[in-house]
């Protein structure tokens, strides 16, 4: 999808020994280059598992399936545990039929995602 603006955002958090980064808006060749930076430094900066929060994710095309998979091999190479949580249905297709749904553990929500996390219900308070 081509935009006059890059529409996507990246907020992180650390839950019950996991960093949480949460992902919103499209992942396309126009916003994978500059988020996979912003997370790679995040990546390189944390000991704990990595859950990649997708569930803000409106649209993924093949650059940022190639985005996440990138990470993926960064965290195996330090170490590090990495997973997605809640992809919605297009993305979760998406997952399913490139076959990447093998490669990655998979969780519905975040709570599933992190045991014994549970997600407040309401918005944010930000």
């Amino acid at each position: 999808m081509h935009h006059d603006t890059i529409r996507v955002g990246l907020s992180g958090r650390s839950i019950r020994g996991h960093t949480v980064l949460a992902i919103s808006g499209e992942l396309d060749i126009a916003s994978t280059s500059a988020l996979q930076d912003r997370i790679t430094s995040v990546l390189d900066d944390t000991v704990m598992p990595l859950i990649i929060d997708l569930s803000d994710v409106s649209f993924c095309d093949a650059s940022g399936l190639r985005m996440l998979v990138t990470v993926r091999r960064r965290a195996h190479d330090r170490g590090r545990a990495m997973a997605l949580s809640g992809p919605r249905p297009n993305v979760r297709r998406l997952l399913r039929i490139t076959g990447f749904d093998q490669t990655f553990p998979i969780h519905s929500t975040l709570t599933q995602a992190v045991p014994g996390h549970v997600e407040p219900s309401g918005p944010p308070v930000v």
